[in-house]
């Protein structure tokens, strides 16, 4: 079971988004609330597997919300999914920067935000399938010391290549066949990478890959 925290000001969108999600028969949502303060307190007092929340709002927005969930240790385990009303935007780029592990938009359809959800609670992805890499590619060109402390020499050869797969978009899935790996062997080789690198999920990984020169950033 999925247990969600959904987080928007506007009632409208967090009953919509709420009679989808509990429609589901994996998902549950635990707690609303229509600022990010309020997010903040129900994340603590939930501590759900997934935050869902709205970048604009009143009191705090969402991104000092993510900001102080990412930063507290007791809140480790809970993933927060940015939700805003544009694909790319500067809004996207300091959500990521924040520690949001990904976003969808508003508009995107039922099922993708469902299956940004699930592949959330897998760790194997980043972002929702409505978002494009350039976005990737834009967000690490930019200065931003995320994981400046990392240091790559910690990897094994192996590991700084299931890295860069990582930051290339391939699933666990995908990186072990691209390997010839079983999957499990694959999810091993990226906890290990996170871990020995001190990073929070795929997307401080990914950030880390481009900004150590792993991999190169697309201008297209």
């Amino acid at each position: 079971m999925i247990r969600v925290v959904l987080v928007d000001d506007q009632p409208l969108i967090r009953s919509g988004i709420r009679a989808l999600l509990d429609a589901e028969d994996d998902i549950e949502v635990v707690a609303e609330g229509a600022d990010g303060r309020e997010g903040v307190a129900l994340a603590a007092a939930h501590l759900p597997d997934i935050v869902l929340m709205d970048v604009q709002m009143p009191e705090m927005d969402g991104i000092e919300a993510t900001r102080r969930i990412a930063n507290d240790d007791r809140l480790a385990g809970v993933h927060v999914v940015m939700l805003t009303n544009y694909g790319l935007d500067e809004y996207v780029f300091n959500a990521l920067r924040a520690g949001a592990s990904g976003f969808v938009v508003k508009d995107t359809e039922p099922a993708d935000l469902l299956q940004a959800l699930r592949v959330t609670m897998r760790g194997d992805a980043l972002l929702s399938p409505a978002v494009t890499r350039r976005l990737i590619s834009e967000f690490v060109a930019r200065p931003a010391d995320v994981l400046a402390g990392a240091d790559l020499s910690r990897l094994t050869n192996r590991e700084r290549e299931v890295v860069a797969l990582v930051a290339h978009g391939l699933s666990n899935d995908e990186i072990a066949e691209r390997m010839v790996l079983s999957p499990m062997t694959a999810k091993t080789h990226v906890s290990r990478a996170m871990t020995k690198l001190g990073a929070r999920d795929r997307a401080q990984l990914v950030v880390f890959a481009y900004q150590c020169g792993l991999v190169a950033a697309r201008t297209a």
